[in-house]
């Protein structure tokens, strides 16, 4: 039973699990973070050109 224990302590796949886990947590945040900005800015951009085209005058010619 010692022997048991003694290898789960020495054994390290655990904590590079968990490793490789918070890596993958904060490319996610990351990713996020940019993608809403890019959300935002792509918004604003977008109304912006309706706002024009909504005030354009449509012109006469047949």
């Amino acid at each position: 039973m010692r022997k048991f224990f003694a290898q789960i302590r020495k054994s390290e796949k655990g904590a590079t699990a968990i490793e490789y886990g918070l890596i993958a947590a904060l490319v996610a945040v990351a990713i996020i973070t940019g993608l809403t900005s890019l959300g935002t800015e792509l918004n604003t951009t977008f109304g912006e050109i309706e706002g024009k085209l909504a005030g354009a005058v449509p012109s006469t010619t047949p």
